[in-house]
């Protein structure tokens, strides 16, 4: 007769293994999406339409701090236009959460200085949620969504 608790006590092991290799796999779809944004940080600073395409996908949705709703035609023609100039994108804190093996989601809490040509703005402390999908093989940056953080409320003055 086959041992009936040679399964149960399998099954943990099992378990972690499978566990142990989805943490692999999660770890190498983290870096593929991070380098993903590093290239999309670098096309929106120095914006060219070839590059832009690539990594911006057909079905992007961008939603401005101020509630502006970008699509990717109207994004893509704002950069190439230089209507808004990005100079400076600082993440403070960026975590990546892989929901699927084709879905990522980005959380930041990025600094982010832009305005037009002749006048930049003072820097948009922002905290933001992207997410990336899988394309034909290749990570898209699929929607994006931020915040504005308020100022620090001033310490108040001692006697």
């Amino acid at each position: 007769m086959k041992n009936p608790t040679l399964p149960r006590l399998l099954l943990p092991l099992i378990l972690l293994a499978s566990a142990g290799a989805a943490r692999a796999s999660d770890d190498s779809i983290v870096a593929a999406v991070r380098a993903a944004d590093d290239e999309r940080v670098a096309a929106t600073l120095a914006p060219e339409a070839g590059r832009l395409d690539a990594i911006f996908s057909d079905d992007l949705l961008y939603t401005h701090s101020t509630g502006k709703l970008d699509t990717k035609k109207s994004y893509v023609a704002t950069l190439l236009s230089k209507a808004t100039v990005y100079t400076v994108y600082d993440y403070k804190e960026r975590t990546f959460f892989v929901a699927t093996p084709d879905i990522v989601i980005e959380k930041a809490h990025v600094l982010i200085t832009s305005g037009t040509v002749e006048k930049q703005n003072p820097p948009n402390d922002l905290m933001i949620q992207a997410v990336w999908r899988k394309e034909s093989g290749k990570w898209r940056f699929l929607s994006w969504q931020s915040a504005r953080l308020p100022a620090p409320t001033p310490a108040p003055a001692t006697k």
